[in-house]
Protein backbone atom coordinates (compact mmCIF):
# COMPACT_ATOMS: atom_id res chain seq x y z
CA UNK A 1 0.00 0.00 0.00
CA UNK A 2 0.84 3.71 -0.62
CA UNK A 3 0.26 6.97 0.37
CA UNK A 4 -1.79 6.88 -2.92
CA UNK A 5 -4.61 4.16 -2.15
CA UNK A 6 -7.72 5.73 -1.48
CA UNK A 7 -11.57 5.72 -2.49
CA UNK A 8 -11.45 8.14 -5.52
CA UNK A 9 -15.27 7.74 -6.63
CA UNK A 10 -18.57 6.48 -4.93
CA UNK A 11 -21.79 6.31 -7.30
CA UNK A 12 -24.92 4.47 -6.68
CA UNK A 13 -28.42 4.09 -8.80
CA UNK A 14 -31.74 3.88 -7.49
CA UNK A 15 -32.73 0.80 -9.72
CA UNK A 16 -31.53 -1.23 -12.21
CA UNK A 17 -30.50 0.67 -15.56
CA UNK A 18 -31.27 3.63 -14.36
CA UNK A 19 -28.15 6.36 -14.26
CA UNK A 20 -25.02 6.14 -12.24
CA UNK A 21 -25.33 8.92 -9.51
CA UNK A 22 -21.87 10.12 -7.83
CA UNK A 23 -21.23 11.94 -4.49
CA UNK A 24 -18.75 12.43 -2.54
CA UNK A 25 -19.71 11.03 0.86
CA UNK A 26 -21.85 7.98 1.48
CA UNK A 27 -23.08 5.35 4.72
CA UNK A 28 -22.76 1.86 3.47
CA UNK A 29 -24.53 -1.05 5.69
CA UNK A 30 -25.03 -4.49 6.04
CA UNK A 31 -28.55 -4.57 5.01
CA UNK A 32 -28.59 -2.11 1.98
CA UNK A 33 -24.78 -1.94 1.03
CA UNK A 34 -24.48 1.61 -0.12
CA UNK A 35 -27.20 3.34 1.17
CA UNK A 36 -29.83 4.25 -1.71
CA UNK A 37 -28.14 1.71 -4.77
CA UNK A 38 -30.85 -0.72 -5.71
CA UNK A 39 -28.42 -3.67 -5.14
CA UNK A 40 -27.84 -3.27 -1.55
CA UNK A 41 -30.55 -5.82 -0.58
CA UNK A 42 -28.26 -8.70 -2.46
CA UNK A 43 -26.39 -10.38 -0.16
CA UNK A 44 -23.48 -11.59 -2.28
CA UNK A 45 -23.33 -8.75 -4.89
CA UNK A 46 -24.21 -6.05 -2.19
CA UNK A 47 -21.70 -3.51 -3.49
CA UNK A 48 -18.95 -3.76 -6.38
CA UNK A 49 -15.76 -1.91 -6.08
CA UNK A 50 -13.00 -1.43 -9.24
CA UNK A 51 -9.89 -0.54 -9.69
CA UNK A 52 -8.65 2.89 -11.40
CA UNK A 53 -5.61 1.26 -12.97
CA UNK A 54 -7.54 -1.92 -14.39
CA UNK A 55 -10.34 0.19 -15.65
CA UNK A 56 -7.82 2.39 -17.18
CA UNK A 57 -5.95 -0.74 -19.02
CA UNK A 58 -9.37 -2.03 -19.80
CA UNK A 59 -10.28 1.71 -21.74
CA UNK A 60 -6.25 1.52 -23.38
CA UNK A 61 -7.01 -1.76 -25.18
CA UNK A 62 -10.24 -0.82 -26.86
CA UNK A 63 -8.49 2.80 -27.68
CA UNK A 64 -10.68 5.03 -25.29
CA UNK A 65 -9.81 7.50 -22.77
CA UNK A 66 -12.97 9.19 -22.23
CA UNK A 67 -15.10 6.66 -20.93
CA UNK A 68 -15.80 7.62 -16.93
CA UNK A 69 -15.81 5.05 -14.72
CA UNK A 70 -19.29 5.00 -14.10
CA UNK A 71 -19.60 3.33 -17.10
CA UNK A 72 -18.40 0.19 -15.64
CA UNK A 73 -21.51 0.76 -13.01
CA UNK A 74 -19.70 0.19 -10.01
CA UNK A 75 -20.34 1.37 -6.82
CA UNK A 76 -16.49 2.29 -5.66
CA UNK A 77 -13.77 3.11 -7.44
CA UNK A 78 -10.22 3.02 -5.63
CA UNK A 79 -6.72 3.97 -6.97
CA UNK A 80 -3.55 2.62 -6.06
CA UNK A 81 -4.73 -0.43 -4.82
CA UNK A 82 -4.63 -3.99 -5.94
CA UNK A 83 -7.79 -5.48 -5.96
CA UNK A 84 -7.50 -9.00 -3.83
CA UNK A 85 -8.65 -12.12 -6.41
CA UNK A 86 -9.41 -14.06 -3.76
CA UNK A 87 -13.24 -14.94 -2.53
CA UNK A 88 -13.10 -14.06 1.63
CA UNK A 89 -10.53 -11.57 1.61
CA UNK A 90 -11.36 -8.70 4.04
CA UNK A 91 -10.84 -4.75 2.48
CA UNK A 92 -11.35 -1.65 4.94
CA UNK A 93 -12.73 1.33 3.54
CA UNK A 94 -13.24 3.92 5.76
CA UNK A 95 -15.18 2.91 8.24
CA UNK A 96 -16.41 0.46 6.08
CA UNK A 97 -15.61 -3.34 5.93
CA UNK A 98 -16.58 -5.52 3.23
CA UNK A 99 -15.88 -8.91 2.14
CA UNK A 100 -14.83 -10.28 -1.55
CA UNK A 101 -17.71 -12.71 -3.01
CA UNK A 102 -16.63 -12.93 -6.39
CA UNK A 103 -15.11 -11.30 -9.70
CA UNK A 104 -17.76 -8.67 -11.13
CA UNK A 105 -18.45 -10.09 -14.39
CA UNK A 106 -18.67 -8.01 -17.82
CA UNK A 107 -22.05 -7.75 -19.30
CA UNK A 108 -23.64 -6.91 -22.45
CA UNK A 109 -24.36 -3.25 -21.25
CA UNK A 110 -20.02 -2.94 -21.19
CA UNK A 111 -20.50 -3.62 -25.17
CA UNK A 112 -23.82 -1.28 -25.44
CA UNK A 113 -21.57 1.17 -23.91
CA UNK A 114 -18.30 0.85 -26.24
CA UNK A 115 -17.39 -1.46 -28.64
CA UNK A 116 -14.30 -4.31 -27.23
CA UNK A 117 -15.62 -3.24 -23.68
CA UNK A 118 -16.81 -6.44 -22.36
CA UNK A 119 -14.04 -8.27 -24.07
CA UNK A 120 -11.23 -5.78 -22.60
CA UNK A 121 -12.84 -6.28 -18.92
CA UNK A 122 -12.50 -9.86 -18.62
CA UNK A 123 -8.39 -10.74 -18.47
CA UNK A 124 -7.40 -10.51 -14.72
CA UNK A 125 -10.71 -9.32 -12.84
CA UNK A 126 -10.08 -5.63 -14.29
CA UNK A 127 -14.50 -5.49 -13.90
CA UNK A 128 -13.60 -5.45 -10.20
CA UNK A 129 -15.03 -7.28 -7.10
CA UNK A 130 -18.40 -8.06 -5.72
CA UNK A 131 -18.69 -7.78 -2.58
CA UNK A 132 -21.04 -7.79 0.68
CA UNK A 133 -20.54 -5.05 3.71
CA UNK A 134 -19.89 -6.97 6.90
CA UNK A 135 -19.48 -3.93 9.05
CA UNK A 136 -21.56 -1.31 8.44
CA UNK A 137 -19.44 2.17 8.38
CA UNK A 138 -19.37 5.85 6.48
CA UNK A 139 -17.21 5.95 3.04
CA UNK A 140 -15.43 9.46 1.97
CA UNK A 141 -13.68 10.03 -1.18
CA UNK A 142 -10.21 10.62 -0.20
CA UNK A 143 -10.34 7.54 2.30
CA UNK A 144 -7.63 5.14 3.15
CA UNK A 145 -8.12 1.67 1.56
CA UNK A 146 -5.97 -1.26 2.98
CA UNK A 147 -6.20 -5.06 2.88
CA UNK A 148 -7.59 -6.95 6.52
CA UNK A 149 -5.57 -9.94 7.59
CA UNK A 150 -7.68 -12.18 8.15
Amino acid sequence: MTETTKLIGIARRAKSRAPMETLQQAACTTALGVEGDFRGKLRKRQVTILALEDWQAACDAIGRDDLPWTTRRANLLVSGFKLPREIGSKILIGTAVFKVTGETDPCRRMEDAAPGLEDALRPDWRGGVTCRVIEDGNLQCGDAVKMMTP
